[in-house]
C-alpha cells in the first residue's frame, strides 16, 4: 500500500488546515485537472504517475522525457498526461505546491522540482526550502503555506492516486500507463519508443 499519509510533522497540520482554498489558491476541481504535453488529439496517450521524491522519476525526467518529447510529443505524435502518486509526506507537500501553481506555470515547476530533488529532500528544513521554490515559480509564501493546508486538495490527490491503484494496479514510481498498456519502472529509451511505435502501428 502506497504511503500517501504524511510523514513530517509539521505536515501533520494538514487535517486542521483549509477545508476550502485560501482566495489566491485554484479551486480543488481546477486544481486536479490533467497536466497535459502535446496535442489533445494525439494518436498515443501516455500517463505518467510520478512522486517527486522519486530517484527514479528523476532520472526519467532527466533521461527520457526530452527525447520522448523531441520525437513523439512535440511532433504531435503523442501527449504525456502527468498525475501524482506521492509516496509521504514530503511528495504530497510537492504535488500541492504545483497544483496550487498556475497551469502554465506546472511542468516547469514539476522540472525546478525534479531537477533540484536532492537539494530539497534531504535538507534539514524541506517544507522551507519547498517554500523558496515556490516563489521561484511566482506563488508568494503566504499563498504556499495556505496550500499546505488546503485539506481538500490532499484528500483529492490522495483520492487520485487511490483509483490509479485500483483502476491500473499501480503501486510504485515511476509507472505508466501506454494507451491502457501499463509499464512499471524509468524503462530506457529505446524500450519506451518500442512501445510507442507498436501503438502507434495499431492506428494506421
Amino acid at each position: 500500500m502506497p504511503r500517501f499519509l504524511p510523514s513530517l510533522a509539521v505536515f501533520s497540520a494538514l487535517m486542521f488546515g483549509l477545508a476550502g482554498p485560501a482566495a489566491a489558491l485554484p479551486g480543488v476541481e481546477e486544481a486536479m485537472k490533467d497536466r497535459v504535453l502535446g496535442r489533445p488529439d494525439a494518436p498515443v496517450t501516455i500517463i505518467e504517475y510520478s512522486s517527486l521524491t522519486c530517484p527514479h522519476c528523476m532520472a526519467f525526467h532527466r533521461d527520457v522525457l526530452p527525447e520522448l518529447k523531441k520525437a513523439y510529443i512535440d511532433t504531435g505524435k503523442a501527449k504525456l498526461i502527468y498525475r501524482d502518486f506521492p509516496l509521504g509526506g514530503l511528495a504530497m507537500a510537492a504535488a500541492m505546491m504545483a497544483r496550487c501553481a498556475k497551469p502554465e506555470q506546472y511542468f516547469g515547476l514539476i522540472e525546478i522540482l525534479f531537477r533540484g530533488q536532492a537539494e530539497w529532500t534531504r535538507g534539514e528544513q524541506p517544507l522551507i526550502a519547498l517554500s523558496r521554490i515556490g516563489r521561484l515559480a511566482g506563488l508568494p509564501d503566504s499563498e504556499v503555506q495556505a496550500c499546505f493546508q488546503y485539506r481538500d486538495l490532499w484528500q483529492a490527490i490522495k483520492n487520485s492516486a487511490k483509483s490509479a491503484e485500483q483502476k491500473y494496479d499501480i503501486n510504485s514510481t515511476p509507472s505508466f500507463v501506454v494507451n491502457d498498456q501499463k509499464i512499471s519502472g524509468s524503462l530506457p529509451l529505446e524500450e519506451f519508443k518500442k512501445v510507442i511505435e507498436a501503438e502507434l502501428a495499431k492506428k494506421k
